[in-house]
């Protein structure tokens, strides 16, 4: 080749090359931060007005122009609370049944997830099928089978039977199923068995470990469901109630105050805020292990 014809051929790769950086080192726009500044408005407004509500007086809150701002009354309303109901109790059963709930979705719906992404077993599929298929049907319908089972084994009015129907879930089962299938790999699989390890031993060893950001959101949304769960509780155990059922006693009487009500469920939500807090950046890091892994 001349030395013409390669001053062409660097000339003409110019501006491919100009451009790839102009795409690679394109920054968001007005319209990306626009739209996520809506959205994060419209998600932090509920929250933002139970606050104004739950800090304000009755009397202000009646008024002809509601307040758009918090008030000073927030402890008054949370003593209110406090006086009204168990809110002590309430928020250990709520932390209990949470706990437990979420341990054991996070722990059977890994083992069942590895079991169906890599592990061959006759009926595998069908099964899969079965287990994804009762995903269509509303929970709502096995309520009244399940709570006359509850009252055969003579668990009404106590938290196990909360718990127990709901540890395991077959969303939990499908998305560490998803998860797991492209994340672990066959052959190293392979190679850990023929290192000697037994079944459980790869499990613990190799499925684990890469299953760990989605163990993580698992956990989080188990947590959330669980923590924010109010139809079954309410129906099985109205004499030894969560946090959610116990706060609806607030609004029990003719004259509801929605003042004490916001204040309630004001403070049945700063749990979930401080979890939020405290595990978000180790949710995070987690995905981002994760993706670099996959």
């Amino acid at each position: 080749m001349t030395s013409t014809s390669l001053d062409r051929t660097v000339e003409a790769g110019k501006p491919a090359a100009k451009r790839k950086n102009f795409s690679m080192d394109r920054r968001p726009g007005f319209l990306t931060y626009g739209l996520l500044i809506a959205f994060f408005l419209g998600s932090t407004y509920p929250l933002w007005y139970s606050m104004v509500i739950g800090s304000n007086t009755g009397a202000v809150f009646a008024s002809t122009y509601p307040p758009l701002l918090p008030g000073g009354s927030f402890w008054t309303n949370a003593a209110e609370v406090f006086h009204t109901i168990d809110f002590w109790g309430a928020l250990g059963n709520s932390i209990l049944v949470s706990s437990v709930i979420t341990i054991s979705v996070v722990a059977f719906s890994t083992l069942a997830g590895y079991a169906f992404a890599k592990l061959r077993f006759r009926g595998r599929q069908g099964l899969l099928v079965f287990v994804i298929a009762t995903l269509a049907v509303p929970t709502q319908l096995g309520i009244i089978p399940l709570f006359m089972v509850m009252k055969e084994f003579g668990w009404t009015g106590s938290l196990g039977a909360v718990m127990v129907p709901t540890l395991v879930t077959a969303f939990g089962v499908f998305f560490m199923r998803q998860y797991l299938v492209d994340v672990v790999p066959d052959e190293l699989i392979e190679a850990a068995r023929i290192d000697g390890a037994s079944m459980i031993g790869t499990f613990w060893h190799v499925g684990v470990p890469a299953a760990r950001p989605a163990m993580a959101i698992l956990a989080l949304f188990t947590f959330m469901t669980a923590w924010t769960d109010y139809l079954w509780p309410m129906l099985v155990a109205p004499q030894n109630p969560t946090l959610q059922v116990a706060l609806s006693q607030l609004q029990s009487a003719r004259y509801v105050d929605y003042t004490i009500v916001m204040s309630g469920a004001l403070m049945a939500t700063i749990p979930l805020l401080l979890l939020f807090i405290v595990a978000g950046k180790q949710l995070v890091s987690g995905i981002m292990a994760g993706a670099v892994k996959g």
